[in-house]
């Protein structure tokens, strides 16, 4: 009998570990056939080992998991990883998709294994799941479309101003604050790195270091400084960003 085999896909190392080994436990007879940091490389990874299931993080940098889904949902059952409720409100009602919430239990995860089997021993007919995958997908779409910033609130002096996030070149954390730095100006912001990562747009931007996300629309030359560090440089200013290394795998797919 061919054994049931699965991805993961998360930008987070420790979560990917996580689920890995409580997948062991619980499901040991699913063979986990690699991991992937992003979207790309997680179409990549199904495209090569075309796995039963694919688990796959809702926000990951370079393609979401929504638009991994739209790729690979025909070929193989998906469960998404998901940090927000109220994604799984409404989506998930048909079950054709299940969806994790972090952080990531054994109980939550017990759960999903047993929807899993039973959709794996039913086998849903081809055109009645792709329905199913379709009208749940659509609805990600709608929901995360909502929920990503639109415009920055900034303070200046005793004015309020509100900065589009395509204007921003990028979000850099400084002290107690975050820099928010468009071409002509530069505003100070108290929202946390980490806050600001999960309201944006994963499509436009990217995480590229702890203290650092960059809008990968307003990149304009990426370079290597003498220790070889990778070097973001951005259109109508001489401000960079470094690149941590365990972020340099998202530019090897541009």
């Amino acid at each position: 009998m061919k054994p049931v085999t699965a991805i993961i896909a998360d930008d987070e190392e420790n979560l990917r570990i996580g689920i890995s080994v409580l997948l062991e436990q619980l499901w040991p007879e699913l063979k986990i056939l690699g991991h992937a940091q992003n979207g790309i490389e997680a179409v990549s990874l199904i495209e090569i080992e075309k796995p039963d299931i694919a688990f796959l993080d809702i926000k990951m940098p370079g393609m979401s998991g929504v638009a991994v889904a739209k790729k690979v949902s025909h070929t193989c059952k998906v469960v998404f990883i998901t940090a927000y409720d109220q994604f799984a409100v409404q989506a998930f009602e048909s079950e054709a998709v299940d969806y994790i919430l972090k952080p990531v239990t054994q109980k939550r995860l017990e759960t999903t294994i047993s929807r899993l089997k039973k959709q794996l021993d039913e086998q849903d007919s081809l055109p009645d799941f792709d329905l199913k995958m379709e009208k749940v997908l659509q609805v990600l779409e709608n929901r995360d479309a909502l929920e990503y910033l639109r415009l920055i609130k900034v303070k200046t002096g005793s004015e309020l101003r509100f900065v589009p996030v395509s204007q921003v070149l990028y979000f850099k954390a400084e002290d107690k604050y975050t820099i928010v730095q468009t071409p002509f100006n530069e505003f100070l912001i108290k929202t946390p790195i980490k806050n600001l990562e999960n309201e944006l747009d994963p499509k436009h931007f990217w995480r590229v270091h702890r203290s650092a996300i960059v809008n990968i629309e307003r990149i304009q030359i990426i370079k290597r400084s003498f220790t070889y560090q990778m070097i973001i440089g951005f259109d109508q200013t001489d401000h960079t960003i470094a690149v941590s290394r365990s972020y340099e795998h998202l530019f090897k797919q541009m």
